[in-house]
């Protein structure tokens, strides 16, 4: 959140990243990493870049410069840093500093949604060669990432899930009639809306694949788009990306199933199983 922070208003001071870079004797590059979350801040880089973005007000500056310590903190998913991708590292963060995030998935069930079975199931298909220790580490952090979810103040989590995700049996019968059996039970808790993007509507709107929003409470940051890829991810926050992914994803809910059509969905899959 402290990049985008900075991002905006160096934008907002008129300048670009080479001479944000310059002032404070660094690159481009490191810039671009500060403002992306990629790298760590110096509260003397921080100061500077304040003063050269006209940032005077000391309340303003002292809430920044607090958002440095915490951004240097380690949240508790850097434990398992030994079986993360670093790109992956920065998804974590952000998802547990936003308030609503909306995910469209086309091979499997959204991983916030997953079972240990299952999330198990997936881990081996990708990881062949993954000692069983690793699998169980990252299999452990997933299903510690879903708590916030299922708290009373958590945060809006809204799925849509291609038909396909959801027939494609992953783990075997008994994994997959579990995962099914999850899908119904988390669907009625309030902050968890789940649609299916059913097969009888062919071409639709997120042809280009899985992604996710996140959103945060604070107003004056912008909303990122995460794409996911086979060896890296995409992290989108300009406005001008960001657009076309929120305008798929409401045309995928209008396409969606409504939530009483997800659990007569999921619940026909389940009795022919």
């Amino acid at each position: 959140m402290l990049g985008a922070s900075l991002r905006r208003l160096r934008e907002r001071s008129g300048l670009d990243r080479a001479q944000a870079g310059f002032h404070i004797r660094a690159s481009e590059s490191k810039i671009s990493r500060m403002e992306l979350g990629r790298v760590g801040f110096k509260t003397r880089d921080v100061e500077d870049l304040l003063t050269l973005y006209g940032v005077v007000d000391d309340a303003e500056r002292r809430a920044l410069l607090e958002m440095v310590r915490e951004a240097n903190t380690p949240g508790w998913w850097h434990k398992y840093s030994a079986v993360l991708p670093t790109w992956f590292t920065t998804y974590i963060g952000l998802e547990e500093a936003a308030s609503v995030i909306r995910t469209y998935e086309v091979q499997f069930v959204p991983g916030l949604l997953q079972t240990a079975a299952y999330a198990r199931s997936v881990y081996q298909l990708g990881n062949p060669d993954a000692t069983p220790e690793s699998i169980e580490r990252r299999v452990h952090m997933r299903m510690q990432r879903q708590e916030r979810f299922t708290r009373k103040d958590g945060p809006k989590l809204w799925a849509v899930i291609d038909e396909a995700a959801l027939k494609r049996t992953i783990g075997g019968r008994e994994v997959m009639s579990e995962q099914l059996q999850h899908l119904l039970e988390v669907a009625a808790l309030p902050n968890i809306t789940i649609q299916v993007m059913p097969f009888r509507f062919g071409k639709h709107a997120a042809e280009g694949g899985a992604f996710s929003i996140l959103r945060f409470p604070e107003s004056d940051l912008s909303d990122v788009v995460y794409v996911e890829q086979l060896w890296g991810a995409l992290y989108l926050d300009k406005r001008e990306d960001v657009d076309p992914y929120l305008t798929a994803m409401e045309q995928l809910c209008v396409e969606s199933t409504t939530p009483g059509g997800t659990v007569e969905l999921i619940g026909g899959l389940l009795r022919k199983m």
